[in-house]
């Protein structure tokens, strides 16, 4: 007489079969994931249905409800884009142009990580956060609720009130910039989980990017500052559209993420 498999949820006692069950499913950090795992289980059949989606290639965030972003747990949901560890750079880059009382944007805000970073990094901001996907702004006012910030759902700036025109001073945007060519060969977490909105940033990925760059300056405060996520070999495009705005740019850097940031300026008046 054949022997049963033993239930699902034994695994909640063995974090090692965790990690083997995982990484047979290709996943790189299978002992970090499986203890990520375990500690976010409510009880053993919760644990062995988050196991069950993670090795069926959902996204560990989407899977635990959290992603961890400058210190933070960032609340991210079924069908939301995950925010990279890259783009804490760009938060780091924003949060140092930023003052209590300056009026911030996040747009194409996602779940809103950005936002909730610089609300953590400087208190007393102003924090208003934009994004056309409904489940995106949803996670968004779950992670900016706690700063009083605003959150608006539709196109680029068109949601945004009228009063924030020429009045924000650090406007921060991590738009979509994979080229619609090389969406299908992003990891397929990203790729099957992930809103295409979110990753397909049109034929040079910069399509969005110029449409943010291109409005900027109609909502920036005199003075203030643009920045945009972009990749090392985008960043020259990304600056000439910020030149053809009227803006100033720079390209940043950070080698050990990977990550490429470019800061636009709006002169201030008189200068």
């Amino acid at each position: 007489m054949s022997v049963p498999p033993p239930p699902s949820s034994s695994l909640s006692s063995s974090p090692s079969r965790i990690a083997t069950r995982l990484r047979a499913a290709g996943c790189v950090f299978a002992e970090d994931e499986a203890r990520i795992l375990l500690s976010t289980a409510g009880s053993p059949d919760h644990l062995a249905a988050m196991v069950a989606r993670r090795a069926a290639g959902l996204p560990l965030e989407q899977v635990v409800g959290w992603a961890e972003f400058c210190g933070l747990r960032v609340a991210v949901g079924p069908g939301v884009f995950v925010p990279r560890r890259r783009t804490e750079f760009l938060a780091r880059q924003a949060a140092a142009l930023a003052a209590p009382g300056s009026v911030v944007l996040d747009l194409c805000c996602g779940s809103g990580a950005v936002g909730a970073a610089l609300a953590a990094a400087v208190p007393g901001i102003i924090l208003h956060a934009a994004d056309s996907d409904p489940a995106a702004t949803a996670c968004a006012r779950r992670n900016v609720a706690a700063t009083g910030g605003q959150v608006y759902e539709g196109d680029l700036y068109a949601p945004l009130p009228a009063a924030l025109r020429g009045r924000i001073d650090v406007l921060v945007a991590n738009t979509p910039y994979v080229p619609t060519g090389e969406v299908g060969l992003l990891p397929p977490e990203a790729r099957d989980h992930e809103p295409r909105a979110a990753l397909d940033g049109g034929a040079d990925g910069l399509s969005v990017l110029r449409r943010v760059t291109a409005g900027a300056p109609r909502w920036l405060a005199p003075g203030g500052h643009l920045l945009v996520e972009t990749s090392e070999r985008q960043a020259a495009g990304a600056v000439t559209a910020a030149r053809q705005a009227g803006l100033t740019a720079r390209v940043l850097d950070d080698a050990g993420r990977h990550a490429t940031v470019v800061v636009a300026h709006r002169p201030a008046a008189g200068t």
